[in-house]
């Protein structure tokens, strides 16, 4: 895709969190390095997947592009804009242009407030309207959503999990927004209402134009939305591909080790297939391992590895990794393909 195309830019982003001690005087004696110098691009009306293990920064990551949280370093730019660099007044202009769904559809509302009042606080922030307007603006983005607009003035405790996040999806799209960030939407909500929600996002992306970065866990979901997928591991992106290179040519350890969880809906081969366990916990971002971070728990690891951090490149036109044995891994996967034909 050409550089006019990207609708976000984030280059070396890291954000370290403070460890302090004392009592009285507090002195800081270390740093949850939560995300660490990563880079990458999402289009203009692309879905972007990002997974990775809990802890691994997704959703720092995606709250530091939004500038909810200040980055320790690094640019987050917005269609060119360098939204590290604006003051308040001018970042609040721009934040209507992104906007976010969050994981927890029980938390993300106010109990006290009818929810057509959570759907219209974003144009009473933004917009100057009427009532009436502003009336008219909350039922029309209900009926998007698939609410029913005699709801209006009830209050969030009245309503199933699915139907709130229908909520949170209605004020995400308020203000019409470019840039919608998924925060693991469906993690908590029941199986059978998940596609339902997912398949609501897919629509209103193609009726609106939306771009999304779309966090989640469950790969087969990631798979199924995704135009590209994004893989974490302890604050450090480790590989961006397109949907069917990640899935069909993995080319670093971790990303092979999740991938090998995900069920095979053909019973023989899910029978023969032997899934990668990978030992030991997550280290802690606190103190995380030298060299790669992975290494740790990596299969492949070499003495290099833990002396030496991978450098992220692109390794074919469109997949980015960043693993010292990339092209020994992607050998390998072209050894075993070829005998199994």
């Amino acid at each position: 895709m050409s550089h006019s195309n990207i609708l976000v830019r984030v280059e070396n982003l890291t954000k370290h969190f403070p460890i302090n001690r004392g009592i009285f005087i507090q002195r800081q004696v270390g740093a949850t390095q939560a995300v660490d110098n990563i880079s990458f691009d999402i289009h203009s009306g692309e879905t972007l997947g990002l997974v990775g293990e809990s802890g691994s920064g997704k959703s720092t990551t995606a709250l530091c592009i939004l500038q909810l949280h200040v980055p320790t370093s690094g640019k987050v730019f917005f269609r060119d804009l360098d939204l590290t660099t604006l003051k308040a007044d001018e970042l609040r202009q721009q934040r209507k242009h992104m906007q976010i769904i969050f994981q927890d559809p029980y938390a993300s509302l106010d109990p006290r407030i009818p929810i057509g009042e959570t759907i219209a606080e974003p144009l009473r922030a933004y917009r100057d309207h009427t009532a009436a307007e502003r009336r008219k603006r909350v039922e029309e983005l209900m009926d998007k959503v698939g609410l029913d607009t005699r709801f209006a003035n009830r209050y969030p405790h009245e309503f199933s999990g699915g139907q709130r996040q229908r909520v949170g999806i209605a004020r995400a799209l308020a203000l019409d927004p470019d840039l919608i960030i998924c925060d693991e939407p469906i993690s908590a909500l029941d199986v059978s209402i998940q596609a339902q929600v997912v398949n609501l996002l897919e629509e209103l992306q193609r009726e609106l134009g939306l771009t999304y970065l779309f966090i989640a866990h469950d790969l087969s979901m990631i798979h199924h939305i995704s135009d590209r997928i994004a893989v974490m591991y302890l604050g450090k992106l480790v590989e961006v591909a397109s949907r069917d290179n990640l899935f069909h040519t993995p080319l670093h350890p971790y990303t092979k080790a999740l991938l090998s969880a995900v069920p095979i809906p053909d019973p023989p081969k899910e029978r023969q297939r032997k899934p990668i366990v990978l030992t030991g916990d997550i280290p802690s971002p606190a103190n995380p391992p030298s060299g790669c971070r992975f290494r740790t728990r990596c299969v492949y690891a070499e003495d290099r590895c833990a002396q030496e951090a991978p450098e992220w490149g692109q390794f074919t036109p469109g997949h980015w990794v960043a693993c010292h044995l990339a092209a020994d891994i992607q050998a390998g996967l072209k050894t075993a393909a070829s005998g199994s034909q």
